[in-house]
């Protein structure tokens, strides 16, 4: 064991410089890994969540501005009265105002629609959910259909109509009213959405059914994604990141519950979104491999550079011990401490063999 700690001086003076170059630089370039690995990750985190935040915003001033127009016609005198010939002419102008739109209808407390946009005959509608949404004392009730016209996703929202009686301070719902739109331009500005090369965003409903993304297929079958990840990890509401496995994929999510309890996904893979940190650790290392070896390199020379004249001079003073004449040492003409150890041991071969040669002499004598 202890033949394992016996350095030679040569291999002492290459390892504490080495130790003394490569600890700082391997301490500099760990701080600027984490420092970049931080700075990628907030940019990956702040570039999912903030589209979003847009993504879920346009949908909330969209739901926002189709139920403020439905609750504000609900108030008119000619929706409260729940006579067909009064509301259809506010519904067909309703129609024309929200060209998203594609049916204004108003249905009674039994289900049955009272007047229409497009003056086809009374449907029933007590089966639908928006209807018993409603009739339940909902402030609003919404459904996604598959649209008949272009056999996409459509929203139907319903709001009540409710007639006041002021002599008995009460309310009653005499109706609702309600509007089927078409989704196309929410479902365009989502699909639209790139990030990266392998992100994207979809909107799924509150029961976890498609209602926008990339893939045709899902969308026009309303596709079932009650069970993925990210809606099952869905936040009551605001934003949350998530990461998860999605067809053998690493999966870097932000999923957000908009206000109607709809939830926006944004997505990406995980190994695209911190490339750059991979890259960056790739780089670091590559960098500090090449200083390894310029710091051995001249580790190494400088080492010898210290380590030849001292090994010269241990075995010029053994030949000294052994009575020989050395001539004088090129180690001597050094301005540093090894010049001064050869000077010295220079000297005390000079004394030696003075002394040497006095003795030989009182011999002859």
């Amino acid at each position: 064991m202890k033949n394992l700690f016996n350095f030679s001086i040569f291999q002492k003076l290459l390892v504490t410089m080495l130790l003394v170059a490569l600890l700082p630089l391997s301490a500099i370039w760990y701080v600027d890994y984490r420092n970049a690995s931080r700075q990628i990750s907030d940019s990956v985190n702040q570039r999912l969540g903030d589209t979003s935040d847009k993504l879920t915003a346009h949908l909330d001033s969209w739901m926002a501005m189709n139920m403020k127009a439905l609750r504000q016609h609900a108030t008119e005198a000619d929706m409260i009265s729940m006579e067909p010939g009064r509301q259809n002419p506010i519904l067909k102008s309703m129609l024309r105002e929200y060209d998203w739109s594609y049916l204004m209808f108003t249905f009674s407390p039994t289900g049955m629609s009272v007047g229409r946009s497009d003056d086809k005959p009374n449907v029933d509608y007590s089966d639908r959910i928006y209807f018993k949404q409603v009739m339940e004392g909902n402030p609003y009730g919404k459904q996604v259909v598959i649209s008949k016209t272009n056999g996409r996703p459509a929203l139907i929202l319903a709001v009540p109509i409710n007639k006041e009686d002021a002599a008995q301070g009460t309310k009653t719902v005499v109706g609702a009213i309600a509007m089927g739109a078409q989704l196309t331009s929410i479902s365009e500005i989502i699909t639209k959405i790139r990030i990266g090369e392998t992100g994207y965003a979809f909107l799924l409903d509150q029961d976890g059914k498609i209602v926008a993304h990339q893939k045709a297929e899902y969308v026009e079958k309303m596709a079932d994604f009650s069970k993925h990840p990210a809606f099952l990890a869905r936040p009551e509401s605001g934003k949350k990141q998530v990461v998860y496995e999605e067809n053998g994929k690493k999966i870097i999510a932000y999923v957000q519950t908009a206000q109607q309890g709809w939830t926006m996904v944004t997505q990406q893979d995980y190994d695209e979104a911190y490339a750059p940190i991979a890259e960056a650790n790739r780089n670091a290392l590559i960098l500090l491999v090449l200083t390894l070896v310029v710091v051995t390199a001249v580790a190494y020379f400088f080492s010898q550079r210290l380590a030849n004249p001292i090994r010269d001079l241990t075995r010029i003073a053994d030949e000294m011990s052994r009575g020989r004449v050395v001539s004088r040492l090129q180690a001597a003409e050094r301005r540093d401490e090894i010049g001064n150890l050869a000077r010295a041991i220079d000297r005390m071969g000079t004394s030696i063999r003075l002394a040497m040669d006095r003795l030989t002499v009182k011999k002859s004598a």
